[in-house]
């Protein structure tokens, strides 16, 4: 039975991350780790220095539990796993690498949205990444949803799911594709229907780390 770690920054993602992960990876066990002062952290200019170090130990921590593959699951994160990887000698995904793939098949005008200011700048960076390798050129404008973070993280998901749906409506006109730059911005992309793709990171992600499993 495979090993598999997931790295996480905010404890609101955890649970549909392991209800995903429990459907897509059932032969898999699952061990996650937290740090929750990542975030907060890296807006921080001394504390953000250890930020590096910290997913880099938390990723030995996973392999020393027998950990096969290491996913982050906190966008603010993605470009410190190449880093980590070569560092401590396993795999370390994106979560939102599958669905940056995805984006710059789709159209050329694309806008992150996002409810922290962290994820905006890794999240556009990720996408010209893929951009790049895949041969396309884009437009990549961001945006912060005011609110919908500090309403999900004291338990509103109504709310937080309301002021993201309200963003997707209000961006849907002038782009050709919605990226929901963050896990917990998952489940607004139900609440509401606009004539876009409006793409979330969660599933294309947890798919990829399966493929990657399977070919191990």
């Amino acid at each position: 039975m495979s090993r598999v770690a997931f790295l996480h920054t905010g404890s609101v993602v955890i649970p549909p991350v392991m209800e995903l992960a429990g459907r897509l990876l059932p032969g898999a066990d699952t061990i996650n780790y937290l740090d929750d002062r990542i975030v907060a952290d890296l807006g921080d200019d001394v504390r953000s220095i250890s930020v590096p170090d910290r997913v880099a130990d938390l990723v030995q921590a996973a392999k020393s539990a027998g950990a096969e593959v290491v996913m982050l699951t906190c966008s603010s994160i993605s470009q410190l796993a190449a880093p980590a990887a070569e560092r401590v000698g396993i795999p370390v995904l994106r979560i939102d690498e599958a669905m940056a793939d995805q984006a710059v098949t789709l159209g050329e005008r694309i806008v992150v949205l996002a409810t922290l200011p962290t994820t905006c700048s890794p999240t556009a960076a990720l996408i010209e990444e893929r951009a790049a390798l895949a041969g396309a050129v884009c437009q990549i404008t961001s945006n912060v949803i005011e609110g919908a973070f500090e309403a999900v993280s004291r338990g509103d998901r109504d709310t937080h799911d309301r002021l993201v749906a309200a963003a997707i409506e209000s961006v849907a006109p002038s782009v050709d594709v919605i990226v929901l730059a963050q896990v917990s911005m998952a489940s607004a992309a139900d609440q509401v229907t606009v004539g876009i793709p409006v793409l979330t990171s969660l599933e294309p992600g947890i798919q990829r780390l399966r493929d990657t499993i399977a070919a191990r």
